[in-house]
């Protein structure tokens, strides 16, 4: 067998009468159509659920997968001890899902625990569940800071272990959705909210994991989504498989999107082949962006890939424009990788010869000394997007109402602490958060007396 099921699931602790306390009504379109899931699984009569979480332990660049034989929790933070379960784990399969995975050069296994308790995103679709009588082993897999095609290549990896050991398994893929859909709400709002989730819960109605592999990283990460990973898993396991798909219901009533959604196996379908196809146009986008690259941008990605392939740096090529060869400036260098940063260094004040010499010297910088990343390793490199900030002169100003994030970088100093921000910064839309980070970035507390400067860019991509 293999799997069966694969389900999209939130996890509101509202929904639970010993949380709710009267109120689960507020939550009632999404009540109705867990019972319908609860109901399908039962019937379907699993050996094992695998439970995608992020809730659970979470590392960067590992994904964590449920150790030993057993787990408890409860949702006492919630007020609600009696909501306590005991759990089964299929100890065999997680070592087989580990093992596909090691072939897949995945980092994936149970090694790292730092709580064996159940989470919420994990306990609350067993609880509701188990309430039907569907209380078989569990599989719980936690997500990672890594791209999301390795979430969907460890979904692959999920199913290929599910065939090898003739398990009857239902995926469960814990996760609500937006959590900025209203300005009541507990988190606020934010515009990019209701896009993700309308764009989200389209996906999941049609069956389009591709959409799912697809959404721009900038548009979840503004949306405080927390469930899109274990989705993109999920679209993994049900990799090349043909699927009823449906969106049961979708309702934000807290400001917080939640959405249930079914897919339920019906043979194979080669054509299903989300990844795959999302891979070919993924290296396409990057070709054109190769393609369309101006001087600076040409010249940052030499600097950093002949420093990362030989350990020597580059000269400058003889064909420059003189801007790059006569002029001098301060320059920051930013790389991307799958739409995240993955370094960015530079000068406030021209420290080499020319901007060129600049550039070849902050890209450098920026592959292997910023502290926030490990160094570019040569494997990455056709994955990389590259951007140059040529600095204009900075002027002082004496006033906020002088700044404005989409059009100024500012630059912040008390002493010898200074602190740098870039002007048109994804998630930097208010004069105030751009000093904020700023002064963060510098070490400045938010009520020391600071001198301000602004400048401009000439943005390169």
């Amino acid at each position: 067998m293999s799997i069966l099921a694969a389900y999209v699931l939130p996890h509101p602790p509202i929904l639970l009468p010993e949380v709710g306390h009267g109120e689960s009504h507020k939550v009632e379109q999404t009540a109705r159509a867990y019972a319908e899931v609860a109901a399908r699984v039962a019937r379907l009569k699993p050996d094992v659920l695998l439970v995608a979480s992020p809730h659970t332990t979470l590392y960067a660049d590992y994904f964590h997968i449920s150790p030993g034989v057993e787990a408890s929790g409860s949702l006492e933070q919630y007020h609600a001890p009696g909501v306590h379960l005991e759990v089964t784990y299929d100890s065999e399969l997680a070592r087989r899902i580990e093992k596909q995975a090691r072939g897949w050069q995945l980092p994936a296994g149970t090694m790292g625990t730092r709580d064996e308790k159940l989470d919420h995103g994990t306990l609350i679709p067993l609880w509701l569940l188990r309430s039907v009588g569907v209380a078989c082993k569990v599989v719980r897999i936690g997500l990672s800071g890594l791209p999301a095609l390795s979430h969907y290549h460890l979904g692959k990896c999920i199913s290929e272990a599910v065939e090898s050991l003739n398990r009857r398994a239902v995926f469960i893929a814990s996760g609500d959705l937006s959590h900025k859909l209203a300005a009541g709400g507990p988190y606020g709002f934010a515009s990019e909210g209701p896009i993700f989730d309308r764009r989200l819960t389209a996906a999941l109605a049609a069956g389009d994991f591709e959409a799912l592999l697809s959404m721009p990283p900038d548009l979840s990460e503004a949306a405080a989504e927390c469930g899109l990973r274990s989705f993109q898993m999920m679209a993994g396991v049900l990799d090349k498989k043909s699927v009823t798909h449906e969106l049961l219901s979708y309702e934000g009533p807290f400001g917080v999107g939640y959405a249930v959604a079914a897919f339920e196996v019906m043979g194979t379908d080669g054509e299903r082949a989300f990844g795959e196809r999302f891979e070919r146009a993924r290296k396409q986008t990057l070709r054109k962006i190769k393609e369309s690259e101006d001087a600076y941008v040409r010249l940052a990605r030499l600097s950093l890939e002949t420093y990362v392939s030989t350990g020597e740096r580059a000269h400058l090529p003889d064909n420059l424009p003189a801007e790059l060869t006569h002029t001098r400036a301060g320059v920051f260098v930013s790389i991307k990788k799958d739409g995240q940063l993955r370094g960015c260094i530079g000068t406030i004040s021209p420290a080499a010869e020319s901007v060129g010499m600049e550039i070849i010297g902050n890209a450098v910088s920026a592959a292997s000394h910023d502290p926030r990343f490990e160094p570019v390793r040569e494997d990455e490199l056709e994955d990389l997007v590259y951007s140059v900030d040529v600095l204009c002169e900075p002027e002082l100003v004496t006033s906020d109402a002088q700044l404005d994030p989409g059009r100024y970088g500012v630059i912040v100093q008390t002493g010898a602490r200074r602190g740098l921000l870039l002007p048109d910064l994804e998630g930097i839309d208010t004069v105030a958060k751009q000093l904020e980070v700023a002064r963060r970035k510098a070490g400045i507390g938010p009520n020391e007396n600071v001198k301000m400067a602004r400048f401009e860019v000439v943005r390169h991509h």
